[in-house]
């Protein structure tokens, strides 16, 4: 019999994932729980495994193509599975993926465990059916096309439904707005990069996943949310003093000690005191919702775009450990190891836009949560103290949130107490 695996739900809102590469091909044999294929999606860059044991016949999709979940990936054929039991298995229908990620072995997305997806059999005796590389292509009024098509042939003026579509399914890929759109042979396909230069010197690049997932959030988040944000400047030269003494011993052990992690600790230990600012706003059933958990989201500047994995129960770790922690996300957010189970959770974000060198600046919320802090380039400048001008540290903060739930006043108090934590480390950490 032969089965169609599609591309399944794995999770988290995802709706579609560009392929990045394929591990199989046409007569490849295939065990349950072996990768088929790496998608990129908006949030993380995934193996999709098998459900099944066979040899592949069809395989759906080319490498740069963006497809949404349920498209066909692959055709297996499975043996020993005919007739009654074919049908029988046919009308199976997979469980749904839990919302929780489970860990089990030789079975999962990135390490962890998702169900692979809704399937169709078709069983080999039906009607003598071939496999094919594409489905039948049928007459259609409105067009089957990948969502960067249809941005493109937006962008260019084209009527999507006059485009011949060669993807699965006859769905019209970018390739094909290129072919339509140039009439030289040479122009007829974009390169292997994505990119292309137009003749008037207009460069199209199609969006990556996590550059879509950014600009739906932004969106969401300032037609929805009513942004409020307080700036503050807190003189942290203890904090540096306090570093500086550590910093050495964290890099003869192969680890690093960086303010981020102090500003992780101050925020967790901030939240404890005003849990209002880690709570989210359900608008639907009019509550507020207060979130025990304590998850510290870290946004993390990579080459596709910010990613933001969570350090979990901040306020219960040290120092030492969010600074590994923070490590660990950062590594695996630039080397694109990033797991769904790192993404999920978050009840508060920190960005830190100083690392590259801005002062203050005015940071989106991350929907549903209810604000994040901004952490701008320490500096050594002048300070008052004691009635005498001496040098001192100062570190800018930036602090958005969302209005509805939280107040002007409590703002203040909040960022004085992250400020106080920070000037006096000792008490922090003790």
């Amino acid at each position: 019999m032969r089965y169609i695996f599609k591309f399944p739900d794995i999770g988290e809102g995802i709706t579609e994932g560009k392929i990045l590469e394929w591990y199989v091909d046409k007569g490849s044999a295939i065990q349950e729980g072996d990768s088929v294929v790496k998608m990129e999606t908006d949030k993380v860059v995934a193996d999709i495994p098998s459900p099944k044991t066979g040899t592949i016949v069809a395989r759906f999709g080319q490498v740069g193509e963006v497809i949404n979940v349920e498209d066909p990936l692959v055709e297996i054929e499975i043996e020993g599975v005919e007739g009654a039991a074919a049908v029988e298995m046919a009308a199976e229908k997979p469980a749904p993926p839990s919302a929780d990620v489970v860990e089990e072995a030789n079975f999962g997305v990135v390490g962890t465990l998702e169900v692979a997806g809704n399937g169709a059999f078709l069983p080999s005796s039906q009607e003598g059916q071939t496999p094919s590389a594409e489905p039948e292509k049928k007459e259609r009024r409105k067009a089957l096309a990948t969502p960067v098509a249809r941005a493109m042939a937006k962008d260019f003026g084209l009527d999507i439904n006059r485009i011949p579509g060669t993807g699965p399914g006859g769905r019209v890929t970018k390739k094909d707005i290129a072919r339509f759109r140039y009439v030289p042979a040479e122009a007829s396909s974009l390169p292997a990069s994505g990119t292309r230069t137009e003749p008037d010197a207009t460069r199209v690049e199609p969006l990556s996943q996590i550059r879509k997932a950014i600009a739906r959030n932004m969106t969401l988040s300032k037609q929805t949310i009513p942004h409020m944000s307080v700036f503050e400047d807190v003189e942290v030269s203890r904090l540096v003093e306090f570093r500086s003494r550590q910093k050495p011993r964290f890099e003869a052990e192969g680890r690093k000690l960086t303010y981020l992690a102090f500003a992780v600790k101050a925020v967790a230990l901030a939240l404890e005191r005003h849990p209002v600012l880690n709570a989210k706003l359900n608008m639907d059933e009019g509550v507020i919702v207060y979130q025990e958990a304590i998850n510290i989201g870290i946004a993390i500047d990579t080459e596709e775009g910010l990613v933001v994995p969570v350090i979990r129960h901040a306020n219960r770790l040290s120092v030492s450990t969010i600074a590994d922690q923070i490590r660990e996300m950062a590594d695996k957010a630039r080397n694109r190891k990033l797991e769904i189970a790192d993404l999920k959770g978050g009840t508060f974000t920190i960005t830190n836009f100083g690392a590259i060198g801005g002062l203050h600046a005015q940071p989106i919320i991350n929907p549903p949560q209810a604000a994040i802090l901004g952490i701008g380039r320490l500096v050594e400048k002048p300070v008052v103290e004691n009635g005498t001008v001496v040098a001192g540290q100062v570190l800018p903060l930036s602090l958005t949130v969302d209005h509805r739930i939280v107040d002007g006043g409590e703002s203040t108090r909040f960022l004085n107490q992250i400020m106080e934590y920070l000037r006096d480390p000792a008490a922090m950490v003790l």
